[in-house]
């Protein structure tokens, strides 16, 4: 059980409710399932135009997210938070979603978005909250017995 406090995240179109541990959401955000949803057509259709490209970075991504010296759930949350850097909503619904899978709590993504501010300044502020709201998503669905997206 999540025992992280809760914080007030709420978006149009959003209704969150809190419980004892965390506050979890009704719906689908904007930031998470949906942008995932949205870019899965159009990677199956670049996919088959291009297959040896995609090959290539599924093999480079293997690599890069295998376990050594860092463990998956650090390196999707370093990928997670470059996605915020670079203003990427695919990034972050993918690494956020990869995140939660691997493990990573709430305050651990939480943590990681926190750095960004300080190396992005005021536009990671933006993006690492539409990224927080796109992780607690995944999480929420981990938790209910989901599997996300």
């Amino acid at each position: 059980m999540n025992r992280e406090p809760a914080q007030g995240r709420t978006g149009e179109g959003i209704r969150v409710t809190t419980t004892a541990t965390h506050q979890r959401h009704s719906s689908t955000s904007a930031h998470g399932k949906a942008v995932l949803s949205e870019l899965s057509p159009l990677h199956r259709e670049l996919r088959r135009a291009i297959p040896d490209v995609y090959q290539g970075f599924g093999a480079l991504s293997k690599a890069a997210f295998a376990d050594g010296a860092l463990d998956r759930r650090t390196k999707e949350l370093i990928a997670f938070a470059i996605g915020v850097v670079e203003g990427c909503d695919g990034c972050i619904a993918s690494h956020g979603q990869a995140a939660a899978r691997a493990g990573a709590s709430r305050q651990e993504a939480a943590e990681a978005l926190g750095v960004t501010f300080l190396m992005h300044g005021g536009p990671a502020t933006i993006h690492g909250a539409r990224a927080y709201e796109a992780f607690c998503e995944f999480a929420d669905a981990l938790e209910a017995g989901e599997v996300p997206a």
